[in-house]
């Protein structure tokens, strides 16, 4: 086997186990949104967030294999640079459209994790909302308006969110 078809038969093989970790993980990210929007278990929104925490580690482990094939081969490390190593490897074009499955799989990732974060922070703003109408403190600190009297920061208080 020459370099360029060892080259091309590992970046076959990571592309693979990015696909299939990047499917798992937006599987894992659905389960996560599903759990928060359905406001389930503390419990199982844990195990959701270690599974995910496992794949994601899995995802890094695969990325620094294919840095260091990168600089194995004289490359700096970026996706122009992999992108050249796929060309100069694959004359045949199989490659360039699994990476291309691997970076839509991310950026749909990426927006599910977004979102997910974002049903975090209003869950978040109603709990405190809810602890201060039940305490009856403010969490805010005291700040000096512009006529140079105390108040309370102006930010609203939220008791109820839809996602």
């Amino acid at each position: 086997m020459s370099t360029r078809e060892e080259i091309k038969h590992i970046l076959t093989r990571l592309l693979e186990d990015e696909q299939r970790l990047l499917t798992q993980l937006e599987s894992l990210l659905e389960t996560e949104k599903s759990i928060l929007l359905r406001d389930d278990s503390p419990e199982r929104l844990e195990a959701a967030c270690r599974a995910r925490q496992d794949c994601m580690l899995a995802l890094l482990r695969l990325q620094s294999e294919r840095q260091g094939l990168l600089r194995l081969h004289g490359f700096s490390i970026d996706n122009a640079r992999l992108a050249s190593l796929i060309k100069a490897c694959d004359p045949e074009r199989a490659l360039p459209s699994r990476w291309a499955e691997c970076a839509d799989l991310a950026r749909r990732c990426r927006d599910l994790n977004d979102h997910n974060g974002a049903l975090v922070a209003s869950r978040m703003r109603r709990i405190q909302g809810m602890l201060e109408v039940l305490t009856g403190k403010r969490s805010e600190k005291m700040v000096y308006g512009r006529q140079a009297h105390q108040g309370f920061g102006t930010r609203g208080r939220v008791l109820a969110t839809e996602a």
